[in-house]
């Protein structure tokens, strides 16, 4: 029997006592690798939080932004050397009006969606270009794992101010903040400003890629290539709404499913015209609940992406992570041709286990091929940095054996393990 995946008995980043924006949780981390070829050099953003008393309104617990922070490795993700001298990408935290926007790339004044939490990254390149997407909520919480506690504690309008729910309103981020959902927002990336440690200059606002108003919605990122759908090149977006009934085909997956949007400019993708499709919704039992797209997919050649996804059962079965694969097809959306039905990957370890949530959690934000090994980034217990590997022909080779409805069609030839 041969071991697909490999692990640390450790987490590579924990959360940092005295650290204000990073003493609670760090989860979540974004990988890519450098793109000098002379250069082994991985790059990491993680998701941070801390109470922020500065903050913190007469009546209600301390506010709990979310910040990004930057780490490296130069060992292939065994070690990591993580910034805590500051946040690499910090939101406005904003109150009033007049506040709460930013300049985006066009040197235009816009609302600035990630005024409150900037969560979950994920890098990836398009066209030859550096981005970055982001959870984003208008407002941050208060200590928002309460709410998964018995009995549950609800933070998330703490920090919301009283004159967003005032009057009528068809402003999308006014509706937005008045449920305080996540909206995915890009950010442009520029690596050699990361890099060295200018972050002030490392991110520039392009554009919100959901509507918040119509769905909470999150695990978004683009194909790295356009693709032909309707007769033409078109930007393809995958993303997984909460609420899945304004989208096509939602009324038949009714539950949090992962979607495909295509659009002919990037700044399309959060209007309607942008064009949507159901991926893939929810097959197994250990996904039950939900399944999301988990970071950006990788070409494999002749018009087929691997694309790593979760699933969610309930809060006691936790996360599991597994794998699909798609086809392009010719002037239209692509389809799953492969689909794992297996728990590939899920919290195991001690230090996986949960403690401030109830929810195993083992959540893979990010991966890169270096020679042959797939080296991957995941959350664990929602408040810690693992990472694992695997052999990337084995593990496509693994997805291959399954159909789109994950039957197997091919016998192993030789057995995997976990």
């Amino acid at each position: 029997m041969k071991t697909l995946f490999r692990y640390l008995d450790h987490p590579v980043i924990e959360p940092q006592p005295g650290c204000a924006w990073a003493d609670k949780m760090v989860l979540n981390p974004a990988i890519v690798a450098d793109p000098d070829p002379s250069s082994t050099t991985l790059h990491m953003l993680f998701r941070a939080t801390g109470p922020w008393p500065q903050k913190r309104r007469e009546g209600c617990h301390d506010p709990y932004p979310i910040f990004l922070g930057y780490a490296k490795s130069e060992d292939r993700g065994v070690t990591w050397d993580a910034d805590f001298s500051r946040p690499a990408l910090a939101p406005a935290l904003g109150y009033e009006e007049d506040e709460l926007y930013i300049e985006d790339i066009h040197g235009r004044r816009v609302r600035n969606y990630s005024n409150g939490c900037i969560e979950d990254p994920r890098i990836f390149s398009v066209e030859g270009e550096w981005y970055l997407t982001v959870a984003c909520r208008p407002f941050p919480p208060g200590p928002y794992w309460l709410a998964d506690q018995d009995p549950p504690v609800e933070t998330r309008f703490e920090y919301v101010p009283s004159w967003i729910f005032e009057g009528e309103t068809e402003d999308p981020f006014v509706r937005t903040a008045r449920s305080n959902d996540t909206v995915t927002v890009l950010y442009k990336l520029d690596l050699d400003r990361l890099k060295a440690g200018d972050y002030d200059a490392a991110f520039r606002y392009v554009c919100p890629l959901t509507e918040g108003h119509v769905s909470d919605n999150r695990d978004v990122f683009l194909f790295s290539e356009k693709m032909v759908i309707d007769g033409r090149p078109q930007y393809v977006m995958l993303h997984r709404p909460m609420n899945v009934l304004p989208f096509p085909g939602g009324d038949q997956a009714k539950k949090p499913s992962i979607y495909l949007a295509a659009a002919d400019s990037i700044e399309d993708f959060a209007s309607p015209k942008a064009t949507h499709r159901l991926l893939a919704t929810s097959l197994f039992d250990w996904e039950e609940n939900r399944v999301g797209a988990s970071w950006p997919p990788v070409r494999l050649g002749d018009g087929e992406w691997l694309v790593p996804y979760h699933g969610k059962k309930d809060i006691y079965f936790g996360y599991t992570q597994s794998f699909l694969i798609v086809r392009e097809r010719a002037n239209d959306f692509p389809e799953v041709v492969h689909r794992c039905p297996e728990r590939l990957m899920y919290a195991e370890r001690n230090w996986e286990m949960p403690s401030d949530y109830p929810t195993p959690c083992l959540f893979t934000t990010g991966g890169v091929v270096q020679d042959g090994e797939l080296i991957m980034a995941y959350g664990a217990a929602d408040q810690k940095v693992g990472i694992a590997w695997a052999d990337f022909a084995d593990l496509v080779a693994l997805i291959r054996q399954y159909d789109a409805e994950g039957r197997q069609i091919s016998a192993p030839e030789e057995d995997l393990v976990r």
